[in-house]
């Protein structure tokens, strides 16, 4: 008997238009002799086939395992359909809604298939810089507008010769409908100036700027998502020069480098490593550095670490051939300044940091840094989420309605929901000056307008210093709810891990505001979307001169120190207190006594800031977090003593920080080597929280931990806690889809702002 002719319906829904889908669907559908159609709609792509039973099964089962690297498929919904009789399968072209709803993909790495053209000296794309096609290279940096169209591209000003946009609009091509498609003929092209905007007339301005790095000059590079200033990693006066000019004392600098085997050279790199630097996505992976090694020390100074990534554009790989170990690819910025894009401003901005500028022609729309992923506990720990993985949306468990997250201060993203999907922007950067508070607001027009959302409820921080929650007070015709920053730390993580109900949520950071007006960090909560409310903190300490107590770690443990000695203080042998002027800490100790300019503080942050300045590791900080992560780098693993610690019961518990600090104190005395007492004072944290947790589940019942704040980007912390709830049976749940640090606070705010309105 002839086999059954049946018909069925696929909706497909997810990350499905922009990203080569159709032509693949239009592929498959051959490859199993399926006749019917293929087309985009205003939530995702549906697919009419007809075949035998066995063949529609097949195409099913590989729509899901084989789809094209940009796409992500969150439901395949598939229903019976009336047999037509259609002959040959074919592409519908997407209008109206269809095409104005496609999810843009974000800029990922370039592709095997174009690299292989690349270094392919018969292809007529050899050499070229801009090579892409549908599964790779730029897409959220160059759009303006919707549809997804060239036009709306800044690769409008490139009509296609006939050869590419034959590729173009043949759908069995890998380029098919790829924006950015282009070569030689029609496309971009790079070209070398100086910094006084002279151009230099060379045959290849690529091996020009190689061997202008290999003689030691900064060169700024335009990419993807803006400029990166490079030099020789291994070129110690080179380095030195870039952190002088750039105004970046001792923050580690991002390495780039050809391939692994020249990455394996000087640092360690496992399996999970290899995976996460070969991903599409090609972010900044921390790496064990191996010893000795080749590397600038000025690289990553005190740091265990290199971050290091491989190549993403084809210019970089064309750059990297040059037989470099690593070159030094740190953002094209001022500190604290966002990363030039526009040739112009580069040259104005970072004249005085390059000597030279490799340049091209093809707008960047919306700059976006480099991601960094770092392996902690067994997950990708995002430290940065931007370019590769914005605008990848966090997909909810319920539709919610559409909101706008302002985010906080530092390490600034704002985030847009829409139905179902959390739309996290690229990182923004600190909300300290004018150039950073105006890429804060064209990110948010950038966004609304290419997801056509005019969101109803603005949610911010309540901190009102905050130039996120100032924009947010100025805007009009529109509610605005503010969420307290822990609580949002807490909810974000419960929403990437699509938990509900109450948790216990321990959020541990540097700076928040609280409800009572005092700058909390150290907080154990019982939270969930509507509401929260404190267990546990950390006792409040007096934080001498405010914020400049954040780039003065000595002045924390000057009030550490007097909190648990008092005038005693004075008799300690630390040498903290000889190399600081008595001047200097009388006056200090006098504002913490008269309460003068030192608001309270129950931040987790600032006690590891304390301690490093107590054990001699830092006194001041070049760059936020950098005490605490120093102690962090110098504890020795082996050691499993814990210090004595306290607290105290009540309707809220207070943790003392007192015995913890006196016996870091003693053994200071005793001549115990730092790396100890680091250990120590970690171990001592984890055995505390545990503690706590078990104190607060046997009142509660509440099983479920959530762990969340800038404070968990401390690897020995965050694996050492979950080992040690999930020996106590807890539910532990971590971030993995966003940063712990304020990177990922506005999915928390969108989501606090949601309940609190619908309640």
């Amino acid at each position: 008997m002839p086999e059954e002719h049946l018909a069925r319906r696929l909706k497909v829904n997810g990350i499905v238009q922009g990203v080569g889908f159709r032509p693949f669907v239009y592929n498959l559908a051959n490859q199993y002799n399926l006749s019917g159609e293929v087309a985009n709609t205003s939530s995702g792509v549906t697919i009419h086939v007809e075949g035998n039973l066995k063949d529609l099964e097949s195409f099913a089962r590989d729509l899901t395992e084989k789809h094209p690297p940009l796409a992500h498929i969150v439901e395949i919904e598939q229903y019976d359909e009336v047999v037509n009789n259609r002959k040959g399968f074919r592409i519908q072209k997407s209008e109206g809604a269809a095409a104005m709803s496609t999810l843009i993909s974000p800029d990922v790495s370039i592709c095997e298939d174009c690299r292989r053209e690349l270094f392919d000296r018969r292809d007529r794309r050899y050499g070229y810089p801009f090579i892409n096609c549908t599964n790779c290279g730029p897409r959220y940096t160059i759009i303006n507008d919707i549809p997804y169209d060239r036009p709306k591209t800044s690769m409008k000003h490139f009509k296609m010769c006939p050869q590419c946009q034959a590729e173009y609009d043949d759908p069995n091509n890998r380029r098919f409908h790829a924006q950015p498609n282009a070569c030689d003929t029609c496309g971009p092209h790079v070209a070398l100036y100086d910094n006084q905007c002279h151009p230099i007339q060379v045959h290849d301005p690529i091996v020009e700027t190689a061997n202008l790095i290999k003689q030691g000059y900064i060169v700024a590079i335009k990419g993807l998502g803006g400029f990166h200033l490079a030099v020789d990693a291994e070129n110690d006066q080179a380095v030195a020069a870039l952190r002088k000019r750039k105004h970046r004392e001792e923050k580690p600098l991002a390495l780039m480098s050809f391939d692994l085997d020249f990455i394996r050279k000087f640092t360690e790199v496992s399996e999970s490593d290899e995976s996460l630097l070969t991903s599409i996505q090609r972010p900044i992976v921390l790496l064990r550095k191996k010893e000795p090694n080749s590397i600038s020390p000025q690289i990553a100074p005190r740091n265990r670490y290199f971050g290091v990534m491989l190549p993403y554009t084809p210019l970089h790989y064309l750059l990297l051939t040059h037989d470099f170990t690593a070159l030094v690819m740190t953002s094209g910025n001022l500190s604290e300044e966002p990363i030039a894009i526009d040739n112009e401003d580069a040259f104005k901005r970072l004249g005085n940091i390059a000597d030279y500028f490799l340049i091209h022609n093809r707008d960047i729309y919306l700059r976006s840094d480099d991601s960094i992923v770092r392996r902690s506990s067994g997950s990708n720990r995002f430290i940065r989420r931007s370019r590769g993985y914005v605008p990848v949306p966090v997909f909810l468990k319920k539709d919610i309605a559409s909101i706008l997250a302002c985010g906080a201060e530092l390490k600034n993203t704002i985030c847009i929901t829409k139905g179902k999907m959390a739309f996290l922007s690229q990182h923004i950067g600190d909300l300290e000056n004018l150039a950073t508070y105006e890429f804060f607001r064209l990110t948010i027009r950038h966004m609304k307008r290419i997801l056509e959302v005019e969101p109803e409820i603005m949610a911010h921080d309540m901190h009102p210093d905050y130039l996120s929650t100032r924009w947010a007070l100025k805007q009009q015709g529109i509610v605005k709810i503010p969420v307290q920053h822990h609580h949002a730390h807490i909810v974000s993580a419960m929403t990437e891990n699509k938990i509900e109900g109450p948790a216990i949520g321990l959020s541990f950071d540097g700076t928040g505001y609280g409800t009572d007006g005092a700058i909390w960090g150290g907080e154990i909560l019982i939270a969930d979307e509507k509401k929260f409310s404190r267990a546990a903190h950390f006792a409040y300490t007096p934080m001498p001169g405010g914020t400049a107590a954040i780039k003065n770690p000595w002045r924390m443990a000057v009030s550490y120190l007097y909190d648990a000695f008092g005038e005693d203080l004075w008799n300690l042998n630390l040498p903290l207190l000889q190399t600081i002027d008595a001047k200097k800490l009388k006056v200090i100790i006098q504002m913490i006594v008269k309460r003068v300019n030192s608001p309270d503080t129950s931040s987790l942050g600032r006690l590891f800031d304390g301690v490093a300045a107590i054990v001699g590791l830092r006194n001041y900080v070049a760059f936020e977090g950098q005490a605490a992560m120093e102690l962090e780098m110098t504890a020795d693993v082996a050691v499993d003593a814990i210090y004595d610690y306290e607290w105290h019961a009540g309707d809220i518990i207070k943790i003392s920080p007192r015995p913890i600090i006196r016996e870091v104190v003693k053994d200071m005395h005793q001549g115990i080597d730092p790396s100890v007492i680091s250990a120590r004072f970690h171990r001592t944290l984890i055995k505390l929280f545990t503690e706590l947790c078990q104190v607060i589940r046997k009142e509660t019942t509440l099983n479920r931990v959530v762990l969340s704040g800038g404070v968990f980007q401390n690897s020995l912390l965050l694996t050492g806690l979950i080992s040690a709830l999930e020996k106590q049976s807890f539910e532990v749940f971590t971030h993995t889809l966003v940063p712990t640090n304020d990177g990922g606070i506005c999915l928390g705010q969108a989501m606090v702002a949601n309940a609190t309105y619908r309640s």
